[in-house]
């Protein structure tokens, strides 16, 4: 298969997800949910997606659209639109699939996803994480990954800004 499209087919709509959470499911394997905007990739993203797909087998990005981060961000915001987002995330060999959300929070895909290990980075506490009490309700865990000190999207921007 050419890579290209290999990267391209883990970015997927509600009807494969659905699939492919299925076989995993039916296989035993246990997937890792995370979310985000993932607007300029930088090292304390690939920390943290690493360590979240070392917690099991499969990992699912539920990747705010461009209409979503601009909600959350501001009107600047996202500077990579989220096909661009996409591919680049999915094309780590740690990432399983990627799927966009419109909402402001993916709580409705968590719900239809119901992952064994729901993960967010940094300063959440599990009672301000979306979904994670109808994770935890069905059997599954929540972690939490510390940030990597000194690397954020604003960072980048804001000095990028000054130069």
């Amino acid at each position: 298969m050419n890579l290209l499209l290999e990267i391209k087919n883990k970015i997927v709509c509600d009807s494969k997800i659905n699939d492919l959470v299925f076989n995993w499911k039916q296989n035993s394997e246990k997937i890792v949910f995370t979310n985000g905007c993932f607007d300029i990739l930088h090292l304390g993203h690939i920390s943290y997606l690493a360590q979240a797909r070392n917690l099991g087998d499969k990992l699912i990005i539920g990747l705010n659209s461009d209409v979503s981060v601009k909600r959350l961000k501001g009107e600047n915001r996202p500077i990579n639109d989220e096909f661009a987002r996409a591919m680049i995330l999915a094309s780590l060999v740690f990432v399983d699939t990627i799927i966009f959300f419109e909402e402001d929070t993916p709580e409705l895909l968590i719900k239809k996803i119901t992952p064994n290990i729901l993960v967010k980075g940094g300063d959440y506490k599990v009672e301000n994480i979306a979904g994670a009490t109808h994770v935890m309700k069905n059997g599954g865990k929540v972690e939490i990954i510390p940030f990597v000190a000194g690397y954020s999207t604003t960072k980048i921007i804001e000095q990028s800004n000054s130069i």
